[in-house]
């Protein structure tokens, strides 16, 4: 069955000028405020469109890593995945960096690695962001 999840933003003002809320729509989990500033320079306890995909792409990666070495018949115990999106103003993003560090019992480094690569690969959210270079650190811990 498919999913659909829905977000929506609320913006006024011009792009520098201005500042939106985004609103977490399917989870009802809150609001989060938006601005250039926030995107461009420092966050200042706001949030970014980057952001959010770094939230979306570590967690998605997780998810396939998780489901992969569990179907090869060695579930991890522990991932922590970091996704860090970067955003150039004038050119857009610019890549994206993935680190994973997993505790997989009786799984060896370069299968780790391998299992990694395929998740980045696979993930849904890596096969949306196709037109954006994804690199990709991966260690057992």
């Amino acid at each position: 069955m498919a999913t659909t999840r829905s977000a929506h933003t609320v913006w006024e003002g011009s792009l520098t000028e201005g500042s939106g809320t985004v609103t977490f729509d399917s989870s009802g989990i809150g609001q989060q405020a938006v601005s250039w500033p926030s995107r461009a320079e420092q966050a200042n306890g706001k949030t970014s469109p980057e952001e959010l995909i770094a939230a979306a792409h570590s967690s998605c990666f997780s998810m396939a890593l998780s489901h992969g070495l569990t179907g090869a018949g060695t579930p991890p115990t522990k991932l922590v995945t970091s996704a860090d999106v970067t955003f150039q103003p004038g050119t857009g993003i610019t890549g994206i960096h993935l680190t994973v560090e997993g505790e997989v019992p009786g799984l060896d480094e370069a299968a780790f690695v391998a299992a990694a690569e395929d998740a980045k690969k696979n993930c849904p959210v890596s096969a949306a962001l196709t037109g954006t270079t994804i690199t990709l650190d991966a260690k057992l811990a």
